[in-house]
């Protein structure tokens, strides 16, 4: 476990790489973060601009400008995020290890350890092997004591963040077929980045829903790989990721066959709630309530509902997260302060935004 600074001695140093809205995230939630002295913001385009140019809502908050991108410096600070396009991780990110530093990455460049997944997947060359293989995957509310003390943490994507807390449960019970499973997921339009594309246009987006990367979206193989490690074999998922008009929020619907012995609904949720019991972030909800985006929107929460149909045999299981935070810099500053040991609640406590 690293040793940490306290709000006493001037607090975490913290650096922020990359621009995009994952880092707007990061920046919100580490400002709240008792134990966080310093944010440097790095970038490789737009240095020397203030924080609040690119960023108004952040006016009055941070007063601080952009800095050139220099490994030695970032390596130098407490831990460092980014949150930079795939690809780009790949390469910034091994001269900071190589100098020491500590970093948690919201990239997919380090997710996967077989390399040539990634390269049939994200279509461009994997990291190198080295940090690739000794990553630790931060999905903080199962793998938790991993994180402790890790040099480099994968922090998941948010769709995986959403199926793998339905998924995982139910496979270390031997409960569900491992193939076949169909994963139904609908985000808001944040999760397609800051960048300009015709697809995320206002009159392209508003009043309409559409799937995208059907059969081809580069979060099947970290689902299926992460999987792999509680069913004690392959497993194969049909995903479907849908876009819809809204700006946050992601809700995962899992359709799993039934293996395990007989059950009900009261029975389903009750396998979630003790596998979650005492983690602070996943809420299980009772048999009838369903999860809804706007119930986690702000917040590191995860909202999970189970129906299970008998006359199909089948395991329903809706998951709801805020892709920017559950599914991004929250769960990034959860695994944070895993890495140094505090609750992982510090900074991270809020009410969702409502209505």
């Amino acid at each position: 476990m690293a040793t940490a600074p306290s709000a006493s001695n001037g607090g975490l140093r913290v650096a922020v790489v990359g621009t995009g809205y994952g880092s707007a995230e990061l920046v919100r939630l580490l400002l709240d973060h008792p134990d966080v002295g310093e944010i440097r913001l790095y970038t490789h385009s737009r240095e020397g601009e203030a924080i609040d140019a690119l960023y108004p809502h952040l006016a009055g908050f941070l007063d601080v400008s952009l800095r050139a991108y220099d490994p030695g410096e970032v390596a130098s600070v407490d831990v460092s995020f980014f949150a930079t396009p795939h690809g780009a991780s790949a390469e910034l990110i091994p001269p900071v290890l190589e100098l020491g530093g500590r970093v948690i990455d919201l990239s997919g460049d380090f997710r996967l350890k077989d390399g040539s997944a990634y390269e049939a997947w994200y279509g461009r060359p994997a990291a190198p092997a080295t940090w690739r293989e000794n990553a630790v995957y931060g999905l903080a509310d199962v793998y938790g004591d991993a994180v402790r003390g890790a040099r480099l943490v994968a922090n998941p994507g948010c769709y995986p963040t959403a199926a793998l807390l339905a998924l995982i449960p139910l496979l270390r019970a031997e409960a569900i077929e491992p193939e076949g499973i169909v994963l139904d997921g609908k985000s808001g339009v944040s999760g397609a980045g800051r960048g300009v594309s015709l697809g995320v246009h206002f009159s392209e987006v508003n009043e309409n829903l559409r799937a995208y990367k059907v059969g081809r979206h580069q979060h099947v193989p970290e689902i299926e790989a992460e999987a792999a490690r509680w069913a004690g074999g392959p497993v194969r998922v049909t995903f479907v990721p849908h876009l819809v008009p809204m700006t946050r929020g992601i809700l995962m619907t899992v359709y799993a066959r039934w293996r395990g012995a007989p059950t009900d609904t009261e029975g389903l949720v009750d396998l979630y709630r003790k596998a979650y019991g005492g983690k602070p972030f996943v809420r299980v909800l009772p048999p009838g309530r369903q999860p809804e985006t706007k119930h986690v929107a702000g917040t590191n929460l995860a909202d999970i509902g189970a129906v299970f149909d008998g006359r199909t045999n089948t395991a329903i299981v809706t998951v709801a997260i805020d892709n920017l935070v559950k599914g991004a810099a929250g769960q990034a500053v959860q695994n944070m302060n895993l890495l140094f040991g505090w609750p992982e609640t510090l900074g991270l406590r809020r009410v969702p935004l409502f209505p």
